[in-house]
């Protein structure tokens, strides 16, 4: 075995941020890929000339079986023959974030789920800003953890977003406030059983000192979590004494603790039930980690959501503009009819359409009928969405976004929330999701200016 010899496994963004990590500190690296071409082989080519590589399906099995650490990328299984084979002559076989673990001193929010994450931990790095701290926001979410090491920066708090790829090669972390925020069956091709897959999520809560569990998710919580660490309750019906939670009083409803009011639901601009179970899980983190309500409750208070996903745009006469051209399939337009059709005053007047991908839109009946006041339908699918729906509301067709905003401006009335959430692909029109979304803001943004909404 070579004395201290680390080869890296995946060559995307993570694989070059450890080999950056372990070549700064002098640590002997070796790469690895299984594709012929890797998207970083030039760069990491051009900027260390020393690290030897090898690419595609035939990796000298010696040089692993003598390694002392394999660093796997989140990408990798790690139950490929090659690495199974080095693991059983006794090589560590770990990823970023346990190398990051080995070596970090600041404290450590963790957080993973099926849904919400991204959201979360976005919002959680929003909230330690307003609190003055120095914070970094990383993991899953886009940042490579490793990459916060580089320019020997001190950190007050890291927020870090974790796949269960990730977490299944991870011992060492040791949070101060970690949540599995919820989970659904997801990545089951990468595991022998759903069982495993939730084994990998409540990893994170090993060594944790504050756990964070959504009361109305069992699979949140977990029989392997450190006796010494305190739990926290977060659900989206009444708390009971010392939890997270909404409480309907004079007619609104409010995100508490305990019996005590933090927010009223009408000042956030994010939206739908969903939101508030983030924004209540994002609370009961900070919370945990010590940051005072203030700055909590101002973050929170300012947060327009992430882009595309229920974001937040505008609001004129009492009228919501909300985008969430990321729903692209039939589930996730329902989702986005339930989070906020039951969370608001008035009506819905729903945006959608695109490239149905032979989705049945009579799925949508029956959040259509309940929630919206009108739709408006545009792209290759328009005739498909019209023939279930346009008997159920009063429905509209625009051929451009510009027409539908224009459209849905006339239609809606104080109260309303115009929603885009397509329930379609984007690419009929548009180059992805992102760029649909984009356009749709830009048109909200030109039409709120030239027009006064009709009330």
């Amino acid at each position: 075995m070579q004395t201290n010899l680390h080869i890296v496994i995946g060559l995307g963004a993570t694989g070059l941020s450890c080999i950056r990590f372990l070549t700064k500190r002098g640590i002997p690296v070796i790469a690895m890929d299984t594709r012929d071409a890797p998207p970083n082989l030039s760069e990491l080519q051009h900027t260390y000339p020393d690290v030897r590589i090898y690419t595609g399906q035939h990796w000298p099995q010696d040089i692993l079986n003598n390694a002392k650490v394999l660093v796997v990328s989140p990408g990798v299984s790690i139950k490929i023959a090659p690495i199974q084979e080095a693991k059983s002559k006794g090589v560590a076989v770990i990823g970023d974030i346990e190398l990051f673990a080995q070596y970090n001193k600041a404290p450590v929010i963790a957080i993973t789920g099926a849904n919400g994450k991204s959201t979360v931990t976005t919002l959680v790095g929003e909230m330690a800003k307003c609190a003055e701290k120095k914070v970094a926001v990383v993991g899953n979410i886009g940042t490579p953890v490793l990459d916060i090491f580089q320019d020997n920066t001190t950190f007050d708090l890291i927020v870090m977003e974790l796949s269960s790829f990730q977490l299944e090669t991870t011992h060492s972390l040791n949070p101060t406030a970690a949540t599995v925020l919820n989970i659904t069956p997801d990545h089951l091709d990468r595991y022998d059983s759903f069982d495993d897959y939730v084994a990998a999520k409540h990893r994170i809560f090993h060594h944790a000192q504050h756990i964070i569990i959504n009361k109305q998710d069992p699979l949140s919580d977990s029989t392997n979590i450190p006796p010494t660490a305190k739990k926290w309750f977060f659900t989206t019906e009444e708390p009971k004494t010392a939890e997270f939670g909404l409480r309907e009083i004079d007619g609104q409803t409010w995100l508490t603790f305990d019996h005590d009011k933090l927010i009223s639901s009408q000042e956030l601009k994010i939206v739908g039930l969903h939101n508030l179970a983030n924004a209540l899980s994002a609370l009961a983190l900070g919370k945990a980690a010590g940051l005072a309500w203030e700055p909590m409750l101002e973050a929170l208070k300012n947060f327009n959501g992430l882009a595309h996903r229920c974001q937040w745009v505008a609001e004129k006469e009492g009228i919501r503009w909300i985008n969430d051209s990321k729903g692209t399939n039939i589930g996730a337009c329902q989702a986005a009819l339930d989070g906020i059709g039951q969370q608001l005053l008035g009506k819905i007047v729903l945006l959608l359409g695109g490239d149905g991908k032979g989705a049945d839109f009579a799925d949508l009946i029956p959040q259509v009928a309940k929630y919206c006041r009108a739709i408006i339908v545009m792209g290759k699918d328009a005739p498909a969405i019209l023939d279930p729906l346009g008997k159920i509301v009063e429905a509209f067709s625009a051929q451009t976004m510009m027409q539908a905003v224009e459209l849905a401006a006339s239609k809606a009335k104080p109260g309303d929330c115009v929603l885009l959430s397509p329930a379609c692909s984007s690419l009929d029109q548009y180059q992805n999701f992102s760029h649909r979304g984009e356009v749709f803001i830009d048109s909200v943004k030109k039409v709120l200016t030239q027009h006064v909404i009709s009330t």
